[in-house]
């Protein structure tokens, strides 16, 4: 079993930069697609940006493009999300998501979420 913890979300000015992390627990870490998503209130969840095991290739929402970097150290356990040049529009509960299954088509391993708002 794989738990994914969270953190770094808060309240930031519109332009504003958070950067996210997300710390998993057990030794296969660096085998895991993983992913951040995020869903806004009355809004479904979006994915946001995802990495391949090796950090190679990386894939954004177009919305994010530009502003957010999806990075990862495996020795470390942890995938990072860089949000730059915050807006509005960025608020919501981000999650970080793990070892994508190509059957079911929904990833295996997910996080509690972490809130970030964006103030204008």
């Amino acid at each position: 079993q794989v738990q994914l913890v969270e953190s770094g979300g808060g309240l930031v000015q519109a332009g504003g930069s958070l950067r996210l992390s997300c710390a998993a627990s057990g030794r296969s870490f660096s085998r895991y697609t993983m992913a951040w998503f995020r869903q806004a209130p009355g809004k479904e969840r979006e994915v946001v940006a995802t990495i391949d095991r090796s950090g190679g290739s990386t894939t954004y929402a177009d919305s994010v493009k530009g502003r957010f970097t999806i990075s990862r150290d495996n020795a470390k356990n942890t995938v990072y999300l860089q949000m730059s040049s915050l807006k509005p529009e960025d608020t919501a509960s981000y999650y970080c998501a793990g070892q994508y299954n190509f059957y079911t088509r929904e990833y295996v391993y997910w996080g509690q979420g972490t809130q970030v708002t964006v103030s204008s």
